[in-house]
């Protein structure tokens, strides 16, 4: 039976085969390796992956995929978790000895900010992700402080992540066609991260960025002084997108210390 894509579910299922080998070749998989794949949907990127691994884990919603999961796939192939992926503990997923999770899917769009912010908590476990997200989505995630782009999102995902932005995929290659271009990001977890107090620099970060048209001085008075700003390097006078993320983790150290 053909299965109808879910607006509640955001569902939009990648149908381009030139595409799905492309991002396939992007992951690399390899046997004996840890994969966990969100949202594999008709699981069309499940099944090539699976020609090149031993066994992975999948994390799907809608209770009708993963019945049909269930009837194509075997035990010994496929372990199924059915549940929602922002409540998902990633960090049970056994993994070998020596080795971190290596994490895939094509992430709904209306759940991509939340659910990347909820990975960010596994960063520590997991070797690298790849991610189908909105076009718009990955630019703001790599965008580099000066553009527009560059924000709240920008900041945070940044400090635990180095990512790059490896293609773009066209609506077509959808069904059914979202609305907007899509493309491939590559995060790995930096091993060079800025020390700070999480929870700290996203105060900073979201303060800052809740005026974002406003001066830095304005958006952050009562938290920071002006002089405050000059020790972490700052100018005053600069609006939020001019602040790299060196900066803001200074600005986050004068609060609380590491």
């Amino acid at each position: 039976m053909k299965h109808v894509a879910r607006k509640r579910f955001g569902q939009n299922f990648l149908t381009d085969k030139l595409v799905l080998d492309n991002i396939i070749d992007a992951i690399g998989p390899n046997p004996g390796e840890a994969m966990v794949e969100i949202g594999p949907g008709l699981a069309a990127m499940t099944a090539l992956l699976l020609k090149r691994l031993d066994h992975m884990h999948v994390v799907e919603l809608d209770r009708d995929l993963v019945a049909r999961l269930e009837k194509t796939f075997p035990r010994e192939k496929l372990t199924i978790h059915s549940g929602d992926a922002l409540k998902f503990d990633f960090g049970q997923i056994p993994v070998p000895p020596g080795q971190k999770l290596r994490v895939v899917g094509n992430l709904p769009y209306n759940i991509s900010s939340p659910l990347l912010f909820h990975l960010a908590e596994f960063a520590h476990l997991i070797e690298d992700q790849h991610f189908m997200l909105q076009k718009e989505v990955v630019e703001r995630m790599v965008a580099e402080p000066g553009t527009k782009a560059y924000g709240r999102l920008s900041v945070m995902l940044q400090w635990r992540y180095d990512m790059a932005l490896l293609f773009i995929v066209p609506p077509t290659a959808f069904d059914p066609p979202p609305q907007v271009e899509s493309a491939i990001v590559r995060m790995i977890p930096t091993r060079t991260k800025l020390a700070c107090d999480g929870p700290t620099l996203e105060a900073v970060v979201m303060k800052a960025f809740s005026q974002r048209r406003k001066v830095i001085r304005n958006c952050v008075a009562g938290m920071f002084t002006e002089a405050q700003l000059v020790e972490a390097g700052i100018n005053p006078t600069d609006r939020p997108e001019n602040v790299s993320l060196a900066q803001y983790v200074a600005l986050s150290n004068l609060l609380k210390p590491v």
